[in-house]
């Protein structure tokens, strides 16, 4: 059986536990060291429970806890090549660390690891799906725009945590300077609503057992928004689909 919760999710920090058997995987840190385990505690862990952390880019939000994380206490920490390059000499302040290849499966323990190239504006970003060799869980956040690998990556999986970072409307309204609100809106940038949900459309999702809104704007969207695009999307009630929180994450899922 496999499970997952997230201890947090936004420009703020994210953070998302993966569990199969004993391994525990921990993807993106961008929390602060007394954050996180305040985080993990709630989920009923300890920083000493995690066996890895696999990082998706370079960016704060998602990599600026992993390295007192790791240090703290020994975690091996897994990346592509670009992501450690550009975070310049991290690798002689990590243990532990493994370049991974964003095309090439590995195993920690007893999680299979996927790995999949994404459209954004970092120096090697990559996603992931992870497996139990039954089931399968996508996480596709931070990524301007969809490709067909991305969509085979993600179709006939059990449980899909996709981003929702905006709504198109709210964004070009918003107080943001335009170059920002062209960053975020472009290619290289993050799915808005309806990008998510034309996404979800072309995927088969005949397998699915949760699906959650994730890396909302809090100031570009709303919950609901996100809900009802995805929800569309699916054909299905706006309640069964979940959203991750900045705070609160989301708690246990399971898929057996």
């Amino acid at each position: 059986m496999m499970r997952f919760a997230s201890l947090g999710s936004g420009s703020q920090g994210n953070a998302l536990v993966v569990e199969v058997g004993r391994t525990r995987v921990l993807l993106d840190c961008g929390l602060g060291l007394n954050d996180v385990k305040a985080r993990l505690a709630r989920s009923g862990l300890e920083a000493g429970d995690l066996d890895a952390i696999v990082v998706t880019h370079e960016h704060d939000d998602h990599i600026g806890g992993v390295t007192r994380l790791a240090r703290k206490f020994g975690i091996p920490v897994y990346m592509t090549h670009g992501t450690l390059t550009a975070l310049n000499g991290t690798r002689g302040r990590i243990a532990q660390i493994t370049v991974i290849d964003s095309h090439t499966p590995f195993a920690i323990g007893d999680i299979e690891v996927r790995p999949y190239p994404v459209p954004h504006d970092a120096r090697e970003p990559a996603q992931f799906v992870f497996g139990d060799g039954v089931s399968r869980l996508g996480v596709l956040t931070d990524t301007g725009s969809s490709t067909p690998h991305i969509e085979s990556m993600l179709s006939g999986l059990e449980a899909l945590v996709i981003e929702c970072n905006h709504d198109s409307e709210m964004l070009a309204n918003s107080s943001y300077p335009p170059y920002l609100r062209q960053r975020i809106a472009g290619r290289f940038g993050h799915l808005d609503n309806a990008a998510a949900a034309g996404l979800l459309a072309s995927l088969d999702c005949s397998r699915l057992k949760h699906v959650i809104a994730a890396h909302l704007s809090q100031q570009n969207n709303r919950p609901e928004l996100a809900r009802q695009a995805l929800s569309q999307a699916l054909n299905c009630e706006e309640a069964w689909i979940g959203v991750a929180d900045q705070q609160a994450g989301f708690d246990w899922r399971s898929i057996s």
